[in-house]
């Protein structure tokens, strides 16, 4: 099958974590791979490393998603290679745990453009040439914190990964009978180098192992709900229980529970 046969998936964040699980992924199921991320030393050497294994073409294009046009940069390049994008992973992201005013507003900023604006810019791209070839996919990693009340620290990052959720079932609605297939995954603890980027690394280290999953888990839930149509997906059955307690608990309770347990991964200064 020739490059211009095999779907093109576009990866954000791909550099490591989940992002490269899912690229590996995909790749191991015949797609091409754009593979995007800031880190364009590691974005080369993954998309060396899925052409060798995989026999698909990869290839990096560096972009930070907090630029107001990362969305135009990244298609650009796809475009420019005569392709077009069938499937889409928003995963590009990080956190702040310090509180709200503890950084400069910029930085939270660059937060909401790469968490919120950058996802819903590629997707509004990409939608309208699914619809035309009569599907598509669309995979937006939202989190386990979407579903739990905001608490101090990672001041903005449940109400992004909310949105992440709801606007998956919002693009669900709207193109379902089209074709494409969104999902919004909700992973919990995950072992990535998420932590490790904002210094909380040593605060997860602590944590029960029990309730870590691997990159390739996730992924590979992920990929099995998407398949068959499903919207939110929770990986595994503790997150799920989790989710349930979250959002039928009282609120009151939630909310104090949820304080006292991020209380530790608050960062100040």
């Amino acid at each position: 099958m020739t490059a211009s046969q095999r779907p093109l998936a576009l990866v954000t964040g791909a550099s490591s974590g989940l992002g490269a699980a899912f690229a590996k992924a995909y790749a191991a199921r015949g797609y091409d791979l754009c593979l995007t991320a800031r880190r364009r030393d590691r974005l080369e050497a993954l998309a060396a490393q899925l052409t060798a294994t995989h026999g698909v073409e990869a290839f990096a294009v560096s972009a930070h998603p907090r630029a107001c046009d990362a969305d135009m940069t990244i298609l650009a390049a796809v475009e420019a290679r005569g392709r077009q994008v069938d499937l889409l992973v928003n995963n590009a992201g990080f956190s702040i745990p310090q509180s709200f005013a503890a950084v400069p507003w910029t930085r939270q900023r660059d937060f909401l453009m790469t968490l919120a604006v950058a996802p819903c810019a590629l997707a509004h791209a990409v939608i309208p040439g699914m619809v035309e070839r009569g599907g598509g996919r669309i995979v937006n990693v939202a989190s386990l914190a979407g579903f739990a009340p905001g608490a101090a620290g990672h001041s903005l990052y449940p109400g992004a990964k909310s949105l992440m959720i709801k606007f998956s079932q919002a693009l669900d609605a709207e193109y379902r009978s089209a074709g494409v297939k969104v999902t919004a995954v909700c992973p919990g603890f995950t072992k990535t180098e998420f932590a490790a980027a904002n210094d909380t690394q040593h605060l997860m280290d602590e944590a029960p192992r029990l309730f870590f999953q691997t990159a390739e888990e996730v992924v590979e839930a992920t990929i099995r709900a998407n398949e068959r149509g499903r919207v939110v997906v929770i990986p595994g059955w503790h997150n799920q229980f989790a989710a349930t307690l979250l959002q039928y608990m009282p609120q009151r309770l939630v909310a104090l529970a949820v304080r006292r347990g991020s209380a530790r991964y608050h960062l100040e200064g």
